[in-house]
């Protein structure tokens, strides 16, 4: 179903992938010169497209990186909300025999691949169909195909279109998994439900377990960045947004949402005795300035640990999403995403519930067990030796259950607080960088 390893980018565009013929790329973050490097040498010519959301500066400086390489081209995205993102993560593989997507949470820079924490779905190969194909044809059961494209087309850039076409090309009837993607803009009437948290809600309405077998199931969220949720739990997060991740099939109300919400968010201790030390909290970004106005959030916060996979001191960039049971060995369904925790991410509804705002880019898969093992669940585990042992294929996951609590003195990991009574890993304190 899905295997729990390590592996590295060279890995993932190494000539035993496939013969590269080119090749997309989608990010935040890029260091231009490793990210060629991790291509072999022999692919290091071929065209590739870099899809980015740099503006001004950083987009001059992204360009002049850019320029010493002939066979760059670079696509800036639209960004026309304010503090909007690109954060999209994703490659695009042309082979000469067939397309592979590869949906990861990782930037394009070296210290994201080194010492920490990442989620990677990497597609099969999809063959090439007879002919020009099209939206149509080599269609997924999950609709993979056509919300690829409808994705793709989101952008509104020619730069894209070719990439459509390849896609247009070839056959994704064998992929799985559901695209969970976000866009900016403010989405009304039948696309409301196409992006953010209200697809989501859609798939699992549609495709998801049954109410009445899961109502009492809790959530766990799972992501190394907050933004601002409202003045209160109800406002966003224990509202529209949990209402989406406890969808369901068939009409069923809950009584209190709130009581199911579990979210994995690092401790500063958690920072401190990770492998990178308090350097680690630079890639986990949640201001002071935000905490103490939601300080509600922090009652349903859980410590980063991962000691069934060996990964506690790995410190978590990887955002995921889980409905477990409660006795934490199966689950409905799960979603590894670009997408933390915010409204820009997710979407926030607007002018009653009409539409739904999104500022930034993301994409995600979600794993529901009726594709790939025929039942309703699928058992899940994060031990290694346990996986391995069992028979029935066990969907791994990346912490321990059930999540702990913070202990008494713990507090969420934010950036810009100093941290000097204990030194880290390294040795260190920490005093966040003058802004």
């Amino acid at each position: 179903m899905i295997q729990q390893q390590f592996i590295l980018v060279v890995e993932i565009l190494s000539e035993d992938m496939g013969n590269l013929v080119e090749s997309c790329q989608f990010n935040y973050m890029y260091n231009i010169d490793w990210l060629v490097q991790q291509y072999p040498k022999s692919f290091r010519s071929k065209p590739l497209l870099l899809v980015h959301g740099e503006q001004r500066t950083s987009q001059a400086n992204l360009q002049l990186d850019a320029s010493k390489y002939p066979n760059i081209k670079l696509c800036q995205a639209r960004l026309d909300i304010m503090y909007g993102t690109h954060h999209t993560k994703m490659m695009l593989l042309l082979y000469d025999t067939g397309l592979r997507v590869v949906i990861t949470t990782a930037n394009a820079i070296e210290g994201d691949w080194y010492q920490k924490t990442q989620g990677v779905w990497i597609s099969p190969v999809f063959p090439k169909l007879p002919g020009d194909g099209g939206t149509n044809l080599g269609e997924s059961p999950t609709n993979f195909k056509k919300d690829l494209i409808q994705y793709l087309t989101a952008y509104r850039s020619p730069k894209l279109t070719q990439w459509e076409n390849h896609i247009k090309a070839h056959d994704f009837s064998s992929a799985r998994v559901f695209i969970i993607g976000s866009v900016p803009g403010r989405h009304t009437d039948r696309v409301k439900d196409a992006w953010g948290h209200l697809k989501l809600r859609k798939v699992l309405q549609n495709y998801g377990p049954p109410f009445k077998n899961i109502k009492d199931w809790p959530v766990i969220g799972q992501f190394s960045s907050i933004g601002s949720l409202g003045p209160t739990e109800d406002s966003w997060v224990c509202g529209e947004w949990l209402k989406s991740l406890t969808a369901a099939k068939g009409i069923g109300l809950t009584s209190s949402l709130s009581s199911k919400l579990q979210l994995i968010f690092p401790s500063v201790d958690n920072v401190r005795i990770s492998l990178e030390g308090y350097g680690a909290g630079g890639s986990i970004p949640y201001s002071i300035h935000t905490a103490q106005k939601q300080k509600y959030i922090h009652q349903y916060f859980r410590q980063w640990k991962s000691e069934g996979r060996g990964r506690s001191r790995a410190a978590p960039h990887i955002k995921t999403y889980v409905r477990p049971n409660p006795e934490f060995n199966e689950a409905a369904w799960f979603l590894v995403t670009s997408a933390n925790l915010s409204k820009a991410a997710w979407g926030a509804l607007e002018k009653q519930g009409s539409q739904l705002m999104i500022r930034s880019y993301e994409i995600g898969v979600l794993f529901l067990p009726q594709y790939f093992n025929d039942e309703e669940t699928f058992p899940i585990t994060s031990d290694v030796r346990k996986s391995l042992n069992q028979k029935k294929a066990t969907f791994p996951l990346p912490y321990d259950l059930p999540p702990s609590r913070y202990e008494k003195g713990d507090r969420p990991w934010m950036w810009d607080v100093p941290c000097v009574h204990l030194p880290d890993t390294n040795g260190k304190k920490y005093c966040p960088p003058m802004k």
